[in-house]
């Protein structure tokens, strides 16, 4: 083994460990469950933080190690979640992360959480039947919870009206459960 050959696996390696601890850094921040798509849609797509195909390797080491762990919810997402041994290394580690992309992340996760737990708490799905209609699930999640704790499912004349349907879902969620919930539950 070349000089070269050391030199570009230490720095290789230096490297991964900046990007797990960056993966530690915005799952500490954004303290709720992450599905595995939507870490690596922030993380490499939006944001460039960590490449694709690293993310996903990181993804698994850190399970592997204890750092991160998951759960699955009842549509078998992977929901990921920052251990106690991953907030203690990222305590003793988190001055390798550059302080701008600290700044960066520590921004978009101010911006965005609200929308990345909406939409993994608020899920939808359409089905078609064979009557040519649609059935549109609609579900709201808790999180660490795998099955969701609140469910309707309705009939969509066309596709187009069960489309419409999860797009007003995202929105409307909150004010349906509230008012179910009101008139079923808390009914005094």
């Amino acid at each position: 083994m070349s000089i070269d050959n050391i030199i570009s696996d230490e720095i290789n390696n230096e490297e991964k460990v900046k990007n797990k601890l960056i993966l530690l850094f915005f799952m500490e921040k954004m303290e709720i469950p992450l599905t595995k798509n939507s870490i690596l849609d922030i993380c490499s797509l939006e944001n460039d933080w960590i490449s694709y195909m690293e993310c996903v390797s990181i993804i698994i080491d850190l399970s592997e190690t204890n750092f991160i762990y998951k759960n699955q919810n009842i549509e078998n997402e992977e929901l990921y979640s920052i251990t106690y041994e991953g907030r203690n290394c990222l305590a003793q580690l988190y001055t390798r992360i550059p302080y701008v992309l600290r700044e960066k992340i520590t921004e978009y996760v101010k911006k965005n959480k609200l929308f990345v737990k909406t939409s993994q708490e608020y899920t939808t799905n359409y089905t078609k039947n064979d009557d040519g209609s649609y059935t549109v699930a609609l579900r709201i999640y808790e999180p660490m919870i795998s099955s969701p704790m609140f469910e309707i499912k309705i009939k969509a004349p066309s596709r187009q009206s069960a489309t419409e349907a999860e797009q007003k879902w995202k929105r409307l969620a909150p004010s349906i459960y509230e008012y179910v919930y009101e008139s079923l539950v808390n009914n005094e």
